[in-house]
């Protein structure tokens, strides 16, 4: 008699589904990186395994965000970022994460006028209106970075750089963990420095 309260609860509370005990796999550093599919301003629709036996890097990205604005429009880092990586044949993936109606959901139109006022250089910049794909990556933060090696491994997850300031001045004070990474990389070696602290804007789910 309990055990069937109990799964009337279970039910009641999960809206009549049961729910299976196991949850969705999450990104790791050092495991394959999720598979995802998102759609792009353009409505084009990109998938992550698509890009298998490439450097991959995904940024989560919000217009509105004082510490995107500091690396965007303030310092052009991130701008710099992307040129030099994507000219390297590197894939460059800005993540907008943010529900609909919520700080820097932005229209198409919008978003391309955005990208021409602060030279964004990335390969796509890909909407993600449910949030799934944040989620799935533990996104926090604009900007978060994870870097997936060409063998689709999880290698970095974090910050942007060292140092969580709003100050561009901070910038070349900072070790920037992507330069960081992509020279391990480059190198054969293992990332030195794997995982950090993400800092800036909450991502607006």
């Amino acid at each position: 008699m309990k055990s069937s309260l109990r799964l009337l609860l279970v039910l009641a509370a999960t809206g009549g589904v049961l729910l299976p005990a196991a949850r969705a796999a999450t990104a790791e550093v050092g495991a394959p990186a999720p598979d995802f599919t998102l759609t792009d301003i353009s409505g084009a629709t990109h998938r992550l395994l698509d890009y298998r036996g490439k450097i991959v890097i995904l940024e989560w990205v919000n217009p509105d965000c004082p510490i995107v604005h500091k690396h965007y429009n303030l310092s052009g880092n991130i701008p710099r970022l992307q040129a030099k990586y994507t000219a390297e044949g590197v894939i460059w993936l800005s993540i907008n994460s943010a529900a609909p109606g919520n700080e820097g959901d932005y229209p198409a139109a919008a978003v391309r006028g955005w990208m021409q006022l602060v030279h964004w250089a990335g390969t796509d910049y890909l909407r993600d209106p449910t949030g799934a794909v944040g989620h799935l990556y533990g996104a926090k933060t604009t900007p978060h970075i994870f870097i997936i090696n060409q063998d689709g491994t999880l290698v970095y997850a974090g910050g942007i750089d060292s140092i969580p300031s709003a100050d561009p001045a901070d910038i070349a004070q900072a070790t920037n963990y992507v330069d960081a990474t992509m020279a391990d990389l480059d190198a054969g070696r293992p990332v030195a420095v794997s995982h950090s602290r993400p800092y800036g804007c909450s991502v607006k789910y």
